[in-house]
């Protein structure tokens, strides 16, 4: 099953004592069913994220949720409760070398569409960067033509 989805993101990052900046998205992608192995959200990054030219993926698996930039910023982080994982961060400006600890997750979707809730730290060098949550939601384009 491959099939076309609205996609709602709020992201919101907190660094140091500053106030919690929040960013929404709504846009167009592809839910797609990988079977035992979850499922895969894509949709292109828009000039609002600042991410233009960049594709986005989520592989969303039962334990654990990876997200993956290609294009302009490439980048990969996997979300797993309990567990830090390490990956390079490529910016125009060079690359860094982040942790992600992930605080809470929570995937819950099917062929009609979900949530996605991931609230992790970015670590550089062992000392938190950033504190950030993601709250996504997925609904199937056509069901809400139809409304």
């Amino acid at each position: 099953m491959d099939k076309s989805v609205i996609i709602s993101i709020r992201g919101t990052q907190t660094l140091d004592d500053n106030p919690p900046e929040t960013v929404e998205l709504i846009t167009e992608g592809r839910l797609i069913d990988c079977g035992e192995e979850g499922y895969t959200l894509t949709y292109q990054e828009s000039e609002l994220t600042g991410l233009e030219g960049t594709l986005t993926t989520f592989q969303v698996e039962p334990d654990c949720i990876t997200l993956l930039r290609m294009g302009e910023f490439n980048s990969q982080m996997v979300f797993q409760p309990g567990r830090r994982h390490f990956s390079m961060y490529d910016t125009p400006y060079g690359a860094l070398s982040i942790s992600v600890n992930t605080r809470k997750m929570r995937a819950a979707l099917d062929d009609h569409g979900g949530q996605i809730e991931i609230d992790y730290a970015i670590e550089i060098d062992h000392a938190v960067a950033g504190e950030n949550a993601f709250h996504i939601d997925v609904r199937e384009k056509e069901a809400i033509l139809k409304q």
